[in-house]
């Protein structure tokens, strides 16, 4: 067990939380605020910047320590509320779970480790509101982020990553959270989505986005920090770090080419919208997988999600008709379904003692593959169920819905008193 912080370790992870921090904002943004009409601009740039701050204070409280103390299988405990006792061990190595059989140590202090998974708490419920852009009050935005960070994301967190969570205990393989954040995110939009219903005019009006420029250059922050994102989940600087950073920048190459000649096919022209909507598919799938596949398997994610989004987004939500305003179950839910699952077959090196041996090797089968489809069954579940209880909760307190009124007339206006000239 270590008994000194390792400075590289220490930097590395700093590194990583800052280049997380970095794909809210201004990265999602940016992306989000791009593919939006030019009255919501401003009011969905808000969300990923207001989500930024609320989560934080929210995860000091008790995201924290609901998520990765020790507690129980289905939740941790409050030993960290507050981030209470977190001096005790400021200046030493960190040991998640200390005492339990699933204890991780680590190289860093625990405050470092406080600040990552911050970053991650804080992205996922800001790639939800891509699925509600133009329609839900602000109050309702507040009310129910808050329930959703500390009712769907800590416990699902707790589940995968705690030290005594059950899917943990399971032996999942989910390297940077291709479940706690993608299938999560994934499917709360796809329920938020639902919820409230279809924009006003969809299918009817012209809903194209209004600066594609910005989009990109959103998506540009996105690629560039997920290579923290991804690589982090090492907590340290290794090889399996080094081979975190390739496979995701593979994964994501891939996929970018799988969807823009899949459009090409299809539409005879290649759109730019496309392009980087097929990266952050590439960089979805490869999130639970990245510091457990070589560079091949990588590739083949990568290219699969790229396909199997831009299905999901040109086919299939027009054949059901739901209104996810900027794709977040389209993207993130179904690459995080096929990330996650293709871990399951392609996991290359020592993971867990749940794996299957073959030639001193552990490596992904039947066996993982199976704990795989599992923890996708049980957050698609849970995080459906939960983050409609959250939703009915806000529309009880304060509704959720703008009027037909004011959604004519942009949220910018309307709930900020501001617009984009």
């Amino acid at each position: 067990m270590p008994t000194h912080i390792d400075t590289g370790d220490t930097g590395w992870m700093l590194v990583c939380t800052a280049l997380v921090l970095l794909m809210t904002v201004p990265g999602l943004a940016l992306f989000y605020a791009g593919m939006v009409r030019k009255k919501t601009i401003l009011a969905t740039m808000m969300q990923s910047f207001f989500i930024c701050a609320l989560v934080s204070v929210l995860w000091m409280v008790l995201g924290y320590s609901l998520a990765f103390t020790t507690g129980g299988p289905f939740i941790g405990g409050l030993s960290r509320l507050f981030l209470g006792g977190l001096e005790q061990g400021w200046d030493k190595p960190f040991t998640l779970g200390a005492g339990t059989p699933g204890a991780l140590p680590m190289r860093i202090p625990e405050s470092v480790f406080v600040m990552f998974q911050m970053a991650f708490a804080i992205i996922t419920p800001a790639v939800v509101t891509g699925a509600f852009v133009d329609r839900m009050k602000f109050a309702a935005l507040v009310l129910f982020m808050a329930l959703w960070s500390l009712g769907v994301y800590a416990p699902i967190a707790h589940w995968v990553w705690g030290a005594d969570g059950w899917l943990n205990a399971m032996g999942v393989a989910d390297f940077a959270g291709g479940t706690v954040v993608e299938v999560n995110a994934g499917v709360a939009g796809l329920v938020c989505a639902l919820v409230l219903g279809r924009r006003l005019g969809y299918g009817q009006e012209n809903m194209a986005p209004h600066n594609l420029a910005y989009a990109v250059t959103g998506a540009g922050l996105l690629w560039v920090g997920w290579l923290g994102f991804n690589s982090g989940g090492a907590l340290g600087a290794s090889g399996r770090t080094g081979m975190a950073v390739l496979a995701t920048q593979i994964a994501a190459g891939g996929a970018t080419l799988a969807w823009s000649f899949a459009e090409w096919a299809l539409h005879k022209k290649p759109s730019v919208l496309g392009a980087i909507s097929g990266a952050v598919a590439g960089l979805v799938a490869i999130t639970p997988a990245a510091g457990f596949v070589l560079p091949g398997p990588a590739l083949f994610i990568g290219v699969a999600a790229g396909v199997a989004c831009f299905y999901a987004v040109t086919v299939v939500k027009p054949l059901l008709g739901y209104d996810d305003s900027l794709d977040a179950f389209g993207v993130h839910g179904i690459g995080g379904i096929v990330g996650t699952l293709a871990t399951g077959v392609f996991a290359y090196g020592p993971l867990s003692a749940t794996l299957e041996l073959q030639n001193g090797v552990y490596i992904g089968g039947l066996h993982l593959l199976a704990v795989q489809a599992v923890a996708v069954a049980a957050t698609f579940a849970y995080s459906a169920a939960a983050t409609w209880a959250a939703l009915m909760i806000a529309e009880a307190l304060v509704g959720l819905r703008v009027s037909r009124e004011e959604e004519r007339e942009g949220l910018d206006v309307v709930l900020h008193g501001e617009q984009v000239f």
